[in-house]
């Protein structure tokens, strides 16, 4: 297949380039032409896909045969390529994000649960509503909190920047909430099964990792992934609500029950993750955190340190 990628060239696009490239695709890279391509040879066509007019003028003479949207975060973001291509494409395939579900006291979220309109998804939201409401054979996907190598959220990062410098995590309100971690690498795989599968046509999939988390545990497993036991990690809890942090983010998950049941995408894409979540965390720490030599940088931790001096 000729494919075409929105991004391509900084975390999820890396994979899945790399991915389909080895299966023996065409792939072709929309982006701003901020980072080199993933692989020597593929070819970028470059523009901010936010002004429409220039995204429609680059490619309006191009074809496709499926097109993967991994960055498109607004309904007006994703719009000028349906308008393109909807007639052309056997597939397209939207990645989403499971923040979009509505907060339940049942868990997990599965793809039929309902939905926030109003939540801070709500872009997402609106577009896969939209996909819905076309004649265009769409797939979402909806991601919980991706991680592994070139993420550039500070997910584990954040984790490992506090445990190699050997300061105390912070975690709020117990550390008993679960959570949900995938590997991007069984992310892209799952999206690179979507293609030429029939089932998926019109679906909706919940993509991550096969296990649950407590906050508490992924920092022990965090810990675990660099070579540390759980003795000689500090954990220190706290009440979010007894400090004036305002909009002002002391830690990077949602603390929440968040995750979601993965079963429909590993039935019908015959997929099943490869990372567990230390080999992912491990994977994360030897092959990025260590080598762009985040551990021997200066970071700002006067946060952890304005709560640590209130407890």
């Amino acid at each position: 297949m000729r494919i075409l990628i929105m991004g391509g060239t900084r975390f999820i696009g890396v994979s899945l380039t790399k991915i389909l490239v080895a299966q023996g695709h065409e792939v072709v890279l929309f982006n701003r032409g901020n980072n080199p391509a993933p692989i020597k040879g593929v070819r970028q066509i470059h523009g901010d896909r936010k002004d429409k007019s220039l995204l429609q003028e680059k490619l309006k003479k191009e074809k496709f045969d499926a097109i993967f949207d991994n960055n498109g975060r607004e309904l007006s973001d994703t719009e000028p390529l349906v308008e393109l291509f909807k007639d052309q494409i056997s597939h397209f395939i939207y990645v989403s994000s499971a923040g979009v579900y509505l907060p339940s006291e049942q868990m997990p979220h599965r793809e039929d649960d309902p939905l926030d309109p109003q939540s801070r998804h709500k872009g997402k939201y609106e577009t896969e509503e939209y996909l819905k409401n076309q004649d265009i054979p769409f797939t979402s996907i909806r991601p919980v909190y991706i991680y592994g190598s070139r993420n550039y959220n500070d997910l584990e990062s954040w984790f490992f920047d506090r445990l190699v410098r050997n300061l105390p995590i912070l975690i709020p309100s117990g550390g008993l909430h679960f959570t949900q971690f995938g590997h991007v690498e069984d992310l892209a795989m799952a999206m690179s099964k979507v293609l030429g599968n029939s089932k998926a046509i019109g679906q909706i999939y919940n993509v991550s990792g096969d296990r649950y988390v407590t906050l508490t545990g992924l920092a022990h497993s965090c810990g675990e992934a660099i070579g540390k036991n759980p003795s000689e990690i500090e954990i220190k809890y706290y009440d979010p609500k007894k400090f004036n942090l305002g909009k002002r983010k002391a830690f990077p998950i949602r603390v929440q029950h968040f995750f979601t049941d993965i079963s429909k995408a590993q039935k019908d894409l015959n997929w099943q993750p490869k990372y567990d979540l230390i080999s992912g965390l491990k994977e994360a720490f030897e092959n990025d955190y260590l080598p762009s030599g985040r551990d021997k940088i200066e970071i700002d931790f006067s946060l952890d340190q304005e709560i640590l001096n209130q407890l």
